[in-house]
């Protein structure tokens, strides 16, 4: 009994030799302005902005940037009932992102992000899952948006102005 025990624990050990974990390679992780940037939104007001802007950005009040987010939401009916009750709605909203270096006094990177998604709503009134289901489309609409703009910085000299011409 004990020699298969410890054929079962050698046998173990020698298949979990190769394993790779994930988040070896630390430049996967990088964020080039977390925790040095006080952030700043205009335009369409959405909720899940601050919950998503304090795990992306996080300032704490060293804040070597300055991040201007105007957002623009467009909602177009797609598919009208006879009734004139909305069945789908396409949403597109556009991130307009402004990074500021407060150190050399200048905007140092510009960059538009559209995201877009498609809602359904389930009545004509008022409806708790709809309103949770819009509520979500909307959570993973931002989390796309802020994570497409930090993989962006990645590649960007954020110590150099922007050419603005």
């Amino acid at each position: 009994m004990m020699k298969s025990v410890y054929l079962l624990i050698i046998f173990f050990l020698l298949s979990c030799g190769q394993i790779e974990f994930i988040y070896e390679n630390k430049s996967n992780l990088k964020n080039p302005i977390y925790q040095k940037t006080q952030v700043f939104f205009t335009g369409k007001d959405i909720a899940s902005l601050y919950k998503y802007s304090s795990i992306y950005f996080e300032g704490d009040g060293d804040d070597l940037y300055e991040l201007n987010i105007n957002i623009n939401e467009e909602k177009t009916r797609r598919s009208v009932q006879t009734n004139q009750a909305i069945e789908k709605l396409d949403y597109k909203l556009t991130f307009d992102y402004n990074l500021f270096n407060n150190n050399i006094d200048c905007i140092v990177y510009k960059k538009t992000i559209e995201s877009r998604f498609t809602f359904e709503p389930k009545s004509s009134g008022y409806n708790f899952g709809s309103d949770q289901s819009l509520k979500k489309l909307y959570d993973s609409s931002v989390n796309n948006n802020f994570q497409n703009f930090i993989n962006d910085l990645v590649n960007i000299d954020l110590e150099s102005c922007s050419n603005e011409n």
